[in-house]
């Protein structure tokens, strides 16, 4: 669970969405019998999996992770393109790389980052599609009507 002390969010120890769940058998009951067992997640992997989700839960994090997937990007062309600070974006990097989300690599006083969760571009491929702007048809053409 991410705790707020001293002026900013902290995340729990890393975790990582490419880690192994264990899975749990659901019991078998007579008004549910079927021909294949289904299978769940444990309650500790979904926990863990809840902690993740609560820290890609903000616009200017997706942001930030929609530029890093596909290229290394620097805390300030990052505040830039999210309009906010270049200390709150840090702190966001921050949060983020807690959670094993992001690495980060410093050339003099730049510092870049770049996504190591391999999971986390099928994540926002899946957002994107369900949650991106759609080309309007009426206004393909460029006609006004």
């Amino acid at each position: 669970m991410l705790k707020y002390q001293r002026g900013r969010w902290l995340a729990p120890l890393p975790y990582s969405l490419s880690n192994e769940p264990r899975i749990d058998p659901i019991p078998e009951s007579n008004s549910m019998a079927s021909s294949t067992p289904t299978q769940l997640t444990s309650l500790e992997a979904l926990g863990q999996a809840a902690e993740c989700l609560k820290v890609l839960a903000h616009p200017h994090r997706l942001r930030m992770l929609q530029m890093l997937k596909s290229q290394q990007v620097t805390v300030t062309q990052l505040a830039e393109a999210c309009q906010i600070p270049t200390p709150m974006a840090s702190e966001h990097l921050r949060l983020m790389q807690r959670c094993g989300f992001l690495s980060s690599r410093r050339e003099g006083r730049k510092v870049f980052y770049q996504i190591i969760e391999p999971h986390l571009k099928n994540i926002l491929q899946c957002i994107e599609d369900r949650f991106g702007e759609k080309p309007n048809p009426s206004h393909s053409s460029g006609l006004v009507t």
